[in-house]
């Protein structure tokens, strides 16, 4: 006679999102004794211990027979401490102390207390997606209220006590209206005095979605300046907030932010690894760069990032997404971000500056500044050059343009941005294409493409820095809603260019 076999839906976390995995449960003679199998690391191995001191506590019985887990499918390695509700759940239910109705349309996630109660875990939200998508009721531990997809079935489990009365009776629903955060005093660029200039380039990089470096002395604001970019850019799309929710879920960062239609902005240490930027470790994990998904991503003091760390961010601001590859798989993590980075023009700061003397070394300026040179800097499409405000301004309270009419601008650029990619499918202008033909796919006008030649000439300007001053100048018209790029535009684009080697 074959042994009795019970299964309870469940998932894990891989990368950014939850899949589904089967806990089945196997019941035969033997010694007593619980093995789990199907690739479980050691966090999962664990749950063994656990389940059974919860049981004990609330009055369960650990049926003394040879219990065999397996989780499905076995090819997949599985972490995290998710599974111990499940596992317990099919314990149970298969020894005949819980009913078994209504179990199979459920999705189980959850940890185990010793007491008994269960507890939530990290990924939440991919959780709710995965509940969605495939039609089950999620029940999971008691967490934040706020914390939910308004379209997913969820419902808490406080105690697995509470399984004795079944599982419709002793689970309630969660309060899926989103809890406000309190008002802040939120940033805006208002608060920046005597940087109008700096603005501007802000809010062409913002409608642009282009890359922007600035370099200027300490004290000149460019903190300040990067801090607000994310109040200058448009609400998140509903797919790019569901894939950021997802993302900050899984690592445990705060979502109320997120669930507000609010941008996310990172700005890590110099000192960051790469796995730590770009994503790794054991298990996989999303890095900042996919944390600022959707969002602005700030690397201050850009010089003194290593430059092995910096060169991995090329992929990533080409293609949008990061791909991992490990001996049990590819891991993919979106990565669509708003680069905006800093540093000073000399390892004192102050070269170039009108008060301070540079006390730099030829030498030691080359070195500082070769550090901002390579591929990932050929990709940042504007360099402002910030100097600090005259403290007059600042002492009178002078005031300039606020966050309301720079992300005015910036809707207006990019709202006729698309009617025009609407209109007229631009030609490509990827590396792949002829310069001419990338060139051609901006709408230059007459006077636009000599102002062009005349700049690329005076500038000695490369192939890759011509078709980066057009995107600057592209951007420039759209905000202006024109259908062609003029000579005004050019030149304004020309601004921008800083102090870099082209």
């Amino acid at each position: 006679m074959s042994a009795p076999v019970y299964a309870v839906h469940a998932a894990c976390i891989r990368g950014v999102e939850a899949v589904p995995v089967t806990v089945e449960v196997s019941m035969g003679g033997g010694l007593p004794s619980i093995s789990i199998v199907g690739m479980a690391d050691s966090t999962v191995l664990e749950a063994r211990s656990r389940m059974r001191c919860a049981l004990r506590s609330v009055g369960f019985e650990v049926p003394k027979k040879s219990i065999t887990i397996n989780l499905a499918p076995s090819d997949m390695r599985k972490s995290g401490t998710g599974l111990d509700l499940p596992i317990a759940v099919a314990v149970l239910a298969l020894s005949g102390q819980i009913p078994v109705n209504d179990l199979d349309s459920c999705l189980f996630v959850g940890e185990l207390a010793l007491d008994g109660s269960v507890c939530p875990v990290k990924g939440e939200i991919a959780y709710q997606v995965l509940a969605r998508d495939t039609h089950l009721t999620l029940i999971e531990g008691p967490s934040s209220p706020h914390q939910g997809l308004f379209e997913a079935a969820r419902f808490e489990l406080d105690n697995i006590a509470r399984l004795r009365m079944g599982v419709r009776d002793a689970i309630h629903r969660c309060d899926l209206e989103p809890d406000r955060p309190p008002l802040e005093t939120k940033l805006d660029y208002a608060d920046v005095v005597g940087q109008e200039v700096a603005k501007r380039g802000l809010a062409i990089a913002a409608a642009g979605d282009l890359g922007l470096l600035m370099i200027g002395a300490p004290g000149s604001g460019k903190t300040m300046l990067a801090r607000r970019m994310t109040t200058i850019l448009p609400k998140l799309t509903q797919a790019d907030q569901q894939e950021a929710l997802c993302i900050h879920s899984v690592a445990g960062e705060e979502i109320s932010g997120l669930l507000a239609g609010d941008r996310p902005f990172r700005s890590p240490h110099h000192s960051i690894s790469a796995a730590g930027l770009v994503g790794g470790g054991r298990p996989v994990r999303p890095g900042e760069i996919s944390l600022a998904h959707g969002g602005c991503l700030f690397l201050d003091e850009l010089a003194e990032f290593p430059s092995g760390v910096l060169q991995m961010l090329r992929q990533p601001l080409e293609e949008g997404v990061v791909r991992i590859v490990r001996a049990d798989g590819m891991y993919i993590f979106p990565s669509r971000f708003q680069l905006i980075a800093a540093s000073n023009p000399c390892p004192c700061g102050y070269l170039g500056d009108r008060e301070v003397a540079c006390t730099c070394s030829a030498t030691a300026i080359e070195r500082y500044r070769s550090k901002l040179a390579g591929p990932l800097i050929d990709r940042i499409d504007i360099v402002l050059d910030v100097c600090r405000p005259d403290p007059s301004l600042i002492i009178a309270g002078a005031e300039g343009m606020d966050s309301e009419g720079l992300s005015a601008m910036v809707a207006t650029g990019r709202a006729f941005a698309l009617e025009r990619r609407n209109d007229t499918e631009p030609a490509s202008t990827s590396s792949r294409t002829s310069l001419d033909k990338a060139i051609a796919a901006f709408h230059l006008d007459r006077d636009a493409e000599d102002a062009l030649v005349g700049l690329s000439q005076c500038n000695k300007l490369t192939g890759r820095g011509i078709k980066r001053l057009c995107r600057i100048a592209r951007t420039v018209a759209d905000i202006d809603e024109s259908a062609c790029v003029r000579r005004p535009h050019v030149l304004e684009a020309s601004m921008f260019q800083g102090r870099r080697n082209a």
